[in-house]
């Protein structure tokens, strides 16, 4: 009988983890950290997108460059950094014409001049798969200030910003699903699909409060427990403390399963964090500063593993957990 297929993170444990350097952090978070001038610390950060996986293929190109931007950012923005430039990788078909990287570049040039940032170099391919593009993020924050994954206690409690589930729902409106939604509510899904919106404000604001954190990319369940595992801990999620758009709402009225697009689908890119629970005052003034609500969804406790619970408290048994490539 075949040996099971290695998952996404079985795969990192057994073939990658035992090459990090110290700056990796055991690959335990999803960025490194090395020293920078005195006082500073730099966050590295890499992501990619693959056409078909984190976009459509007729996306249009200058939210894709966006998209990929946002997506590094916002694991900068999990570690409490400020962004400070970055490198591209594109492997991109040669039928690929100047008007798609026209207007690729000028997604780029876009997203530089909100978040500060330019473009220190990469590489250029061909391909004859999907256009793959990968971006390498560098950050900065005071020495180590970076809030890792790996502070959690028990007691604390979990705090997510924003809306959770929007980009799984507008994944499905792109793919002609959700037809009972009007146009408003159809398009809004749609936009925080193409258009992650990275907190990096807040999480910088949250640095000295949080005790961990990370951004929402694989879905709250599976991300919650990269936290729990790198903490070892528990944690406990209930779900009608999930903050959700009114268009969510609308979505999840017609078809209560839709709740786990706020449970365990990716997209997200929210910031995720741990605190003591004498910090509320704290979290309320981090988040009015950054003009970004947050909502207490959850606690951690003691044990291994992410329960969900009702309004009732009964466990609330979810079986895919989030996303996984593998």
């Amino acid at each position: 009988m075949a040996a099971p297929k290695l998952g996404e993170f079985e795969r990192i444990a057994r073939f990658f983890a035992p090459l990090a350097a110290p700056e990796g952090l055991n690959l335990l978070d999803d960025v490194a950290i090395i020293p920078g001038p005195p006082g500073e610390d730099y966050v590295l950060k890499t992501d990619a997108i693959v056409e078909g996986v984190h976009f459509l293929p007729d996306d249009p190109a200058d939210q894709v460059a966006q998209k990929l931007l946002r997506v590094n950012l916002s694991d900068l923005a999990g570690k409490g950094a400020s962004p400070v430039g970055y490198l591209l990788t594109t492997a991109l078909p040669k039928e690929r014409d100047e008007a798609w990287l026209k207007r690729f570049a000028h997604g780029l040039a876009q997203d530089q001049a909100e978040y500060g940032i330019g473009l220190l170099g990469g590489d250029s391919v061909a391909t004859t798969g999907p256009v793959t593009l990968s971006v390498a993020a560098v950050g900065r924050v005071a020495a180590g200030k970076a809030v890792l994954r790996s502070g959690a206690r028990p007691g604390d409690i979990v705090y997510v910003s924003g809306t959770l589930g929007d980009a799984a729902l507008g994944l499905r409106v792109l793919r002609g699903g959700l037809g009972g939604l009007d146009t408003a509510e159809r398009d809004f899904l749609a936009d925080r699909y193409r258009l992650p919106r990275p907190r990096l404000r807040l999480g910088r604001q949250l640095v000295g409060t949080a005790r961990a954190m990370m951004d929402v990319s694989d879905g709250l369940i599976a991300d919650l427990g990269h936290i729990c595992e790198a903490s070892g801990v528990g944690a406990v999620v209930e779900t009608a403390r999930l903050p959700l758009s009114p268009a969510a709402r609308s979505a999840i009225a017609t078809d209560a399963s839709l709740i786990k697009a706020a449970l365990a689908e990716g997209d997200d890119y929210e910031i995720l964090f741990t605190t003591p629970a004498e910090a509320a005052a704290a979290v309320t003034a981090a988040a009015s500063a950054a003009s970004v609500p947050v909502t207490a969804i959850g606690r951690i406790e003691r044990g291994t593993d992410v329960r969900v619970v009702d309004q009732a408290g009964a466990p609330v048994v979810v079986t895919d957990r989030g996303y996984r490539h593998f």
